[in-house]
């Protein structure tokens, strides 16, 4: 009787997929989803960038801004911020509202006095947008509030009082030539864009128009609150 023959198995090589950038249509797919996440950007920013473009760009004529535009505007840079009690405050949790800004140092004078008053009634003035915009002083000494003051400022809606190194701020804000740094009012957007600045000495009607048109503008983007 023959035997029968053992079975054999025969094991045959097989190359491994391509996964480099060199297999047959990478590039492709690379470029494409490239494409698709810069239109996902573009598609997120659009809002902002249609509101920017109602306020600078497609404005009916003979409109013209009492405060002073910022083209281009001005980043917020990372300022070494902290409370009165000494706290650390990040420049980034500044970001989220429209930010109305004064700057002075901690003796703060008549006129000094005189620009927190006007940020506060500025503010009050924009009726129930008003939850839209904060005010935020920046104290460029570390000397003490006078009592007074400081209590002023806390009563509600109680005014951010921050302090800030006067060399870094320089370099983000700046005064209208002739004028110093305190004698503004400076706006900035939700996006922590210095856009804006209020002529020294200005008049509350006037810049809360130009305030409103702001608002008006980025209502489908932004919304009360951080």
């Amino acid at each position: 009787m023959t035997m029968p023959e053992p079975v054999s198995l025969t094991v045959h090589g097989v190359n491994a997929p391509e996964l480099t950038d060199s297999a047959p249509g990478s590039h492709r797919r690379t470029r494409n989803g490239r494409i698709k996440m810069l239109l996902v950007l573009l598609v997120c920013a659009a809002p902002v960038i249609a509101s920017y473009l109602t306020y600078f760009v497609i404005r009916p004529e003979g409109r013209s801004n009492y405060g002073e535009l910022m083209a281009p505007t001005r980043a917020l840079p990372a300022l070494q911020l902290q409370r009165l009690d000494g706290s650390v405050v990040p420049a980034a949790s500044l970001r989220g509202q429209w930010l109305l800004v004064a700057v002075s140092p901690s003796s703060c004078s008549e006129a000094c006095e005189k620009q927190l008053f006007m940020q506060r009634q500025l503010r009050e003035m924009l009726g129930r947008e008003r939850e839209r915009v904060d005010k935020v002083w920046l104290v460029i000494d570390g000397g003490p509030l006078p009592a007074a003051l400081a209590s002023a400022v806390q009563a509600p809606p109680a005014t951010t009082v921050l302090r800030a190194d006067a060399a870094e701020l320089a370099r983000w804000l700046t005064p209208a030539p002739g004028q110093k740094l305190d004698d503004h009012l400076y706006v900035v957007d939700p996006m922590g864009e210095w856009m804006m600045r209020l002529p020294a000495g200005a008049d509350p009607a006037r810049a809360k128009r130009d305030l409103d048109r702001l608002l008006r503008a980025a209502s489908s983007w932004d919304l009360p609150g951080r």
